[in-house]
């Protein structure tokens, strides 16, 4: 009886030992996330009015005991997007308020409660939204309303220099924007035909795909005559997408671009770009703005066109684990870096302009 109860006292001691690492492990890797996950700066709730609506909206301001700062609004890209981007704006804001600015988002209309449907705006309409919230970050004592500019992603490449034609900014930063839609369009076609070796007659198919739609937008077809040229097949495609697609695939910021000239303007490119055109991109705004010598041109190497590092970006493993435990290293390097250096030299202009 003896000889039996010590190995079995002793496999208890063993299975509680166990017990007791992966907690101390758990609580350890509890502590990273939670450490990763805290930002150096103040983060506050806020509510802006537009148009009848309300926006709801993120602001975040550096801890560095100044009583006013400059502001970074931003401006989402294409998709159902929140404030915070799903927290992936945050690294982004931490290096604004390193460099002494506040950042501004807000819920597109239709997310997380927001009134609305931003899939029932246009690009005008996402700019008189801009111009509204940038209206209300000029009346807020915290906010140094000469020092306000615009941060945006992809599609609101279209909006940026709208919303600088309605009311001055201090700079932009442009995030993989495009030129023109309908070419971006074709681009990213290609582009993801040429990434899945699609074969000849897959591309000859799609092209020709991609073709009568065009027609259809080109003719103002509605969505019901889509789904009849479609065969029936919708392909995701709703009657509030297809109406979103017909309100703006006529976007061009070739002539919009002229807003921004003597802006500083920061214009950042990914190698890994299949959704846009980084040399046209590239070529259409130094055509319109470099002569200002205000444009200065960023290229990630290693980045995809959410300005994630690709290696990352192409794994949902990596994406995850990478969000969760170092979510600073989701980015491109230097991309970090590089914005929060724009937004020095900014302040160092600023302060020796007389």
């Amino acid at each position: 009886m003896g000889a039996k109860s010590r190995p079995r006292r002793r496999g208890l001691r063993i299975a509680a030992w166990s017990l007791v690492m992966v907690l101390v492990v758990a609580t350890g890797l509890v502590g990273v996330v939670l450490w990763q996950h805290s930002y150096d700066m103040d983060e506050r709730r806020v509510t802006i009015r537009h148009n009848g609506h309300t926006l709801h909206g993120v602001l975040t301001l550096p801890k560095d005991g100044r009583e006013r700062h400059g502001l970074v609004v931003y401006v989402h890209g294409d998709g159902p997007t929140d404030a915070t981007h799903d927290d992936g704006y945050k690294p982004m804001w931490e290096a604004n308020a390193k460099a002494g600015y506040a950042s501004l988002s807000w819920n597109k209309p239709g997310v997380e409660g927001a009134p609305g449907n931003w899939l029932h705006q246009s690009m005008e309409d996402r700019a008189d939204e801009a111009t509204a919230a940038i209206a209300w970050a000029r009346a807020r004592p915290d906010i140094d309303g000469d020092r306000i500019g615009l941060w945006g992603a992809s599609q609101a490449g279209w909006v940026l220099p709208k919303i600088a034609a309605r009311t001055p900014v201090t700079f932009v930063i442009a995030v993989s924007p495009a030129i023109n839609w309908l070419r971006q369009g074709r681009y990213n076609l290609l582009a993801e035909l040429r990434a899945d070796n699609a074969s000849v007659a897959r591309i000859k198919a799609e092209v020709a795909k991609s073709d009568t739609i065009r027609r259809l937008l080109g003719r103002r077809a509605t969505f019901e005559e889509y789904i009849r040229a479609m065969g029936g097949d919708t392909d995701g495609m709703t009657a509030d997408r297809w109406g979103f697609i017909s309100r703006n695939h006529t976007s061009d910021v070739t002539r919009d671009l002229r807003a921004l000239r003597g802006v500083p303007v920061l214009l950042t490119l990914a190698g890994h770009d299949i959704n846009v055109d980084i040399a046209d991109t590239e070529r259409g705004y130094r055509e319109v703005l470099e002569a200002e010598g205000a444009l200065t041109v960023e290229n990630y190497p290693d980045a995809a066109h959410s300005l994630l590092k690709q290696s990352v970006e192409q794994s949902d493993l990596k994406i995850t684990l990478t969000a969760l435990f170092a979510p600073r290293s989701l980015f491109a390097d230097g991309f970090l870096d590089g914005q929060r250096q724009f937004l020095e030299e900014l302040g160092r202009v600023g302060r020796t302009t007389p």
